[in-house]
């Protein structure tokens, strides 16, 4: 019965996605949404200027860098489950470079991230290195709670490490009520946590924090395996 209801929900996700073509393509792969496209729209993105990217094989959108946090919500790309899959690019500047991924979005102050902290990666502080990735669930889990009640629990380093200044990929797996997280090519999760909400919410974006820019391409969701 699980697996025919995965099924389902892949099919389902697949066939709203359809819709919205050229926007978003369907592949073998799984559903893979048009970021150069989504660029060029002005309502798309929330408290950032977007703009397309093409460099090399990939493809995608910039996002700028201002103060507070940064949307861009992916339309008629509704998401509760499955697998999240996408190549980013921060850099090595000291607390301004925070990208990664919203889901579960119900408003644009109201959802759950997995984003990276890239100039902590090849830290030589081991505090700063565990503060790498992290998980949060706004507005109520932020960063700062997170850190003070659950110590480690919800943030990790990488290994092995990217570049801080290079394109590295992301999978997040979204299987309520576990999130997992895997960088480039690692076969062992960065980091697993359970989540702290259970959300109505459906939307999908690409997310910036505070005082960042970030670049995403090769976005792709499909259902869990």
């Amino acid at each position: 019965m699980k697996r025919t209801l995965i099924t389902l929900t892949g099919l389902c996700l697949s066939t709203t996605l359809l819709i919205g073509l050229p926007a978003v393509a369907q592949t073998k792969a799984g559903v893979s949404p048009n970021l150069t496209a989504l660029a060029q729209s002005s309502s798309a993105a929330v408290n950032r200027s977007a703009t397309p990217l093409t460099e090399g094989n990939y493809k995608g959108i910039r996002l700028d860098q201002k103060p507070g946090d940064g949307l861009v919500w992916l339309p008629d790309v509704p998401f509760t489950r499955g697998v999240i899959e996408f190549d980013v690019r921060g850099k090595d500047v000291l607390q301004q470079s925070f990208v990664g991924v919203a889901f579960h979005g119900e408003d644009d102050k109201t959802y759950e991230a997995i984003y990276f902290r890239p100039f902590n990666f090849r830290s030589d502080d081991p505090v700063r290195k565990v503060h790498a990735v992290q998980y949060i669930a706004q507005p109520t889990y932020t960063w700062q709670k997170l850190r003070n009640d659950f110590p480690d629990k919800y943030e990790a380093a990488v290994s092995p490490v990217p570049d801080p200044n290079s394109w590295f990929h992301v999978r997040v797996e979204v299987a309520s009520p576990n999130v997992r997280v895997f960088v480039n090519d690692s076969s062992s999760p960065t980091l697993v946590v359970e989540q702290l909400v259970q959300r109505r919410g459906n939307r999908l974006g690409l997310w910036v924090g505070y005082n960042s820019a970030g670049d995403f391409a090769n976005l792709t969701i499909r259902p869990v395996q």
